[in-house]
């Protein structure tokens, strides 16, 4: 799809005129791509660096309903999150994957067991599947390994799912450019293009790779940048918005840190929860939540108070564990683009999702993985302004392509590892199976990517730079050890005749992208990283004025949650109910 004369081919024809042009190759792109293309509009999506370089390929892997949103009493917001991550499992297997959590329940922490018990019992009656059980601490113990038993009372296994959330964007990206759609990265926004009435009617595009710019013109613009969403916006004077918050991860190898589901707590100092998931054959801990004052140009890179804080939540957790900045792997760090409101707490910022139609440049920012659907569709409401007979979104069509049955020819593959391309790759996956030489269906040392997925990728995925390849095609640089560099010479030998890249080229690349694993994707200085265990030292005294400032602030406010639980419950129930007689009525 994406050869090596791929980027000349779309710039020979950018200034053509589009239906829509949208800005930002991250999954609120993709989705618009995705249902603009499937509504038979001519759009072309631009991406200033790599497809799901920004927050899309950094977030907590986790495709979630949004269990947050029913302590703020959003109900239907957690309805269509559940829903739509249902969607999802269903058509992604292999991509997107079943998860169960397992949240632990310590003496003294809120929310308390009836009020967690009250929410989840909502989130599955929303789903339309009943998926939790309490445990005793026992039996919760039993499952989530070595997790301490002091103060343990028990907890909730619940289920959600997880993903690998750069190669989903890319799936969507794809099929969408494979029904005609027009996608290209490394392309930057660098104006707006307006006409005699100030309304935006296009942009003035920049090739990062070749060095030339074009006017792109279209009836409708959309800014779905993100985190960038801002700059855009500076052009037209509007009053920026946005707070970028930083959300960082370690990860161990799961043999040092073993979790066969994803273990939830508190953090011992402030509260927040903190998870330990398996992931990708690795175990990944997180998430801060910081505000991000660096430049959005530049990586973002995990602080040493961010390590030592996840250390802490670790430490606190899984202490007969030992566990030591030598065991952690690799780190990675993402912005995410929150609508400020002036919180002093970055965790009280909502994370819901927000459109505004500023003299027809439709932006939106905020949302999550799960929801990038649903925000397609009220982008393409607003695209309806300008388009007055675009057709409505078939809400009922699968949101990625069914695959269909996949012929091996003989070809020796487990199930899973079949499942697990046809996931990554949808339709695509036989093509890739086609792409293979000797020895290269075997499994990446200490993964499950197979070698011919990497000969695949620089074949065909648009990889501009090693770094795309190694951390967004293919997770290598996150989950392999020293990112990949003990594999380096068969990597090379593979990938450099099918990216076309001559000596000098290939050790330019490699050289930075070891260069910017070690600043960003590794530890930092351990000067810089504060000792965890002085940090516990004192989180008794820390949970104790934690509780009694929660309990202060819900007797300010007068809230009840148990009974604000026990209503929205009954409300859940009643709905349930008449769901099921509706559909009982169409037998």
């Amino acid at each position: 799809m994406w050869n090596q004369n791929w980027r000349n081919n779309i710039w020979d024809n950018i200034e053509q005129e589009w239906d829509l042009i949208i800005v930002g190759g991250g999954i609120s792109g993709a989705g618009i791509l995705r249902e603009a293309t499937r509504l038979g509009l001519r759009a072309l999506l631009v991406e200033q660096a790599d497809f799901a370089w920004g927050t899309s390929s950094r977030s907590s892997k986790l495709v979630h309903g949004g269990l947050r949103y029913l302590k703020e009493g959003r109900l239907r917001l957690t309805r269509d999150s559940v829903r739509e991550r249902e969607h999802l499992l269903n058509d992604g297997p292999g991509l997107i994957e079943p998860l169960n959590f397992l949240f632990a329940s310590y003496d003294g922490e809120h929310p308390g067991r009836m009020v967690f018990r009250a929410g989840l019992t909502i989130y599955d009656l929303l789903a339309l599947r009943w998926s939790h059980r309490y445990y005793s601490a026992d039996d919760f113990r039993m499952m989530a390994g070595q997790l301490t038993r002091e103060g343990l009372e028990g907890g909730f296994r619940y289920g959600d799912a997880v993903t690998d959330d750069a190669r989903l964007v890319l799936r969507v990206i794809r099929e969408a450019v494979a029904d005609g759609g027009t996608a290209i990265s490394y392309t930057r926004a660098e104006d707006l293009i307006r006409n005699e009435n100030g309304q935006v009617q296009g942009i003035v595009l920049h090739d990062l790779v070749g060095d030339r710019l074009a006017n792109a013109r279209a009836a409708v613009v959309a800014n779905a940048s993100g985190a960038w969403a801002d700059r855009l916006r500076d052009l037209s004077g509007k009053q920026e918005r946005i707070r970028p918050l930083r959300g960082s991860h370690l990860i161990f190898p799961a043999w040092r840190l073993p979790v066969a589901q994803a273990v939830s707590f508190l953090h011992p100092r402030d509260g927040r929860p903190i998870f330990i998931l398996p992931w990708e054959e690795v175990t990944l801990v997180g998430t801060t939540d910081e505000d991000h004052h660096d430049s959005l140009d530049r990586e973002p890179c995990i602080t040493g108070e961010e390590v030592a804080y996840l250390m802490a939540a670790v430490e606190a957790r899984y202490p007969s564990l030992h566990v030591s900045l030598d065991d952690i792997r690799s780190t990675f760090a993402g912005v995410r683009p929150v609508i400020g409101s002036g919180k002093a707490d970055p965790s009280k910022e909502s994370r819901d999702h927000i459109i505004w139609n500023e003299d027809g440049l439709i932006t939106v920012t905020g949302g999550k993985l799960t929801t990038f659907r649903l925000i397609a569709e009220e982008v393409m409401d607003e695209v309806r302004q300008q388009i007055p007979d675009l057709p409505r979104i078939d809400m009922d069509a699968p949101i990625l392509n069914p695959i269909g049955d996949l012929d091996l020819g003989g070809l020796s593959l487990s199930s899973d590892a079949l499942r697990r391309l046809q996931g990554r790759y949808g339709s695509e996956t036989a093509d890739l199976l086609q792409s293979f030489e000797s020895g290269e269906l075997e499994t990446i040392p200490e993964t499950d990517i197979l070698w011919a997925e990497l000969r695949w990728a620089a074949r065909s995925e648009g990889v501009i730079h090693l770094d795309d390849l190694l951390l967004r095609r293919v997770r290598l640089g996150l989950i392999n050890e020293n990112g990949g560099a003990l594999h380096m010479d068969r990597l090379r030998s593979i990938c450099q005749p099918e990216l076309g890249w001559d000596d000098a080229r290939w050790e330019e690349e490699e050289a930075a992208y070891k260069l910017l694993h070690a600043r960003c994707y590794s530890l930092p200085n351990q000067s810089e990283i504060p000792d965890w265990l002085e940090m516990l030292k004192d989180k008794n005294e820390v949970q104790a004025v934690s509780v009694r400032e929660q309990h202060a602030s819900r007797t300010a406010r007068g809230m009840l949650p148990v009974s604000v639980m026990v209503f929205l419950i009954s409300f859940a129930v009643l709905f349930f109910r008449r769901l099921m007689l509706r559909r009982i009525s169409r037998i």
